[in-house]
């Protein structure tokens, strides 16, 4: 599968999208829609990794003949615009706070979007195709920031600048998870091993810095690197106005 948002036919994505395609009326009535078709290839990605993902392989789940899909969608590439729109879908927002409640939910919005489809970050969506979900969450976003005193130009570039920071964390994070499934080896037992080494180049003398690290330096928690993240962005966006 292509891994580029907006790669195949941009006007058949867009119709599937809004649906504004035209069911399929030759041959044998469908027995599946569009919308398990994009269900059961989510669910795949979600699994297995967007590599998994093939429309043998979706026929293959929902137990019809590969070719029956294609009367639905014309290939891999629309189907991933309409996976990519279908996860999109727009949270509820709760909070009540003003625009550095928003932000900080958006945020963590983020992060769970992430951490629940880790395909997404396989995905370059320099190039969005904006279907309904994507362009309802924008909505929520940008509704939410009513009271942040900036341009919109200036707010959508906070958003984006929000998406890539906890992008960098969820990456990080699912690329630890993943290390550890790929190994087998656990992340106490990989510094173990590098232990005697490294404790002889901190008794150097080389690395007077490093050596003087707490402890606890590096016993961190991923929440804990998303909560000191968010609250000194949103703190950064807060002084800026201030001045």
């Amino acid at each position: 599968m292509s891994d580029f948002s907006g790669a195949g036919d941009i006007d058949a994505s867009l119709a599937l999208l809004w649906g504004m395609h035209e069911p399929p009326t030759r041959g044998r009535k469908p027995n599946v829609t569009l919308d398990q078709i994009v269900t059961t290839a989510v669910e795949i990605a979600d699994a297995e990794g967007l590599d998994a993902v093939s429309m043998r392989r979706i026929a293959s789940e929902l137990g019809l003949g590969t070719m029956s899909l294609y009367r639905h969608v014309p290939g891999k590439s629309e189907l991933l615009d309409l996976m990519l729109d279908r996860v999109n879908a727009p949270r509820k927002p709760g909070s009540q706070g003003g625009w550095k409640a928003r932000l900080r939910e958006c945020a963590y919005g983020f992060y769970e979007l992430y951490t629940s489809h880790p395909w997404l970050l396989q995905v370059d969506q320099s190039r969005p195709l904006l279907g309904p979900n994507t362009m309802a969450g924008l909505e929520a976003i940008m509704g939410g920031l009513s009271d942040l005193p900036m341009t919109d130009q200036h707010k959508m570039i906070v958003v984006i600048s929000l998406d890539s920071l906890v992008t960098g964390i969820a990456r990080q994070e699912i690329n630890a998870v993943r290390a550890v499934e790929r190994t087998g080896v656990t992340d106490e037992q990989f510094w173990a091993a590098q232990a005697p080494v490294l404790e002889k180049a901190m008794s150097s003398g080389d690395y007077p810095v490093m050596g003087a690290l707490d402890e606890d330096t590096f016993n961190l928690t991923w929440e804990d690197t998303m909560d000191l993240a968010v609250s000194a962005f949103i703190d950064g966006i807060e002084r800026r106005l201030e001045r």
